[in-house]
């Protein structure tokens, strides 16, 4: 019977961008798009998107709840260039004028499985305070012509950002066919977990065998009156039962 052997892997991402946290605005609406290296390439669902206006409530009077869902598939030959994702939000400003309140960027977990994140956003600054002013009164803010920069590290030491707000996702991620192509995306705990359980094991075992010289005594007083008493021994640092030994003597 012939095996199949693949000749890429398949990422599978479905989530939602859940909310963010812009104390100081409100009504705000936010888009995502993907950044993925060469060897990357969707196979299904929308590499982009743009979200519905959302305002805070009263309930959580400092949070926004967009609930926004993220479906799509990527197959791909190599990890390299790992897809992130890019989010901008928007809002009015004082003049109505929509403007951008914050950038962020995070990577697709690797592992398979629900997972959360939160994106620390961020927006550039004018170089100068004439600027600043002068963009406050036009209603243009400086911002990045193509937002997918943002994931990319060419000329960022040359950008002058502030930070402002959060952004969180939720991600549920399946893979398929990496271990055959050698990429094992195993959580490390995993691991640890088995050699912790097995070493706790083997103690509870040592312990089922073992009896000390407190519980020595204690086995010798629940005898009395059922059987010959034991002489008076000195108390040994250690007193093993072993499996052949009758019930209820302790051969030390």
């Amino acid at each position: 019977m012939a095996i199949n052997n693949p000749s890429v892997f398949l990422l599978m991402i479905n989530g939602q961008i859940e909310g963010a946290n812009f104390p100081e605005y409100d009504d705000l609406y936010c888009k995502y798009c993907f950044v993925y290296g060469h060897d990357w390439a969707p196979t299904s669902g929308l590499e982009e998107g743009i979200s519905q206006i959302t305002s805070k409530g009263r309930d959580s009077p400092q949070r926004m709840i967009w609930n926004f869902p993220l479906e799509i598939t990527f197959k791909s030959t190599n990890p390299l260039g790992w897809p992130q994702i890019v989010v901008s939000v928007y809002g009015p400003d004082t003049f109505g004028n929509d403007v951008v309140r914050g950038y962020g960027a995070t990577h697709i977990p690797f592992t398979p499985g629900q997972h959360t994140r939160t994106i620390p956003m961020f927006v550039p600054e004018s170089t100068s305070r004439l600027q600043k002013f002068t963009s406050w009164l036009l209603g243009r803010r400086p911002e990045f012509t193509d937002p997918k920069v943002v994931a990319q590290g060419e000329g960022r030491e040359v950008t002058r950002v502030r930070s402002q707000g959060f952004v969180s996702l939720s991600f549920n991620i399946v893979t398929k066919d990496m271990k055959r192509l050698g990429y094992d995306t195993t959580p490390t705990e995993t691991a640890h977990t088995h050699t912790a359980a097995a070493g706790a094991d083997r103690e509870t075992s040592d312990r089922t065998h073992t009896l000390l010289p407190a519980d020595r005594e204690t086995s010798r007083t629940a005898r009395d009156g059922h059987g010959p008493r034991l002489p008076d021994l000195p108390p040994s640092p250690l007193c093993v039962i072993p499996s052949s030994g009758a019930a209820g003597y302790c051969r030390c």
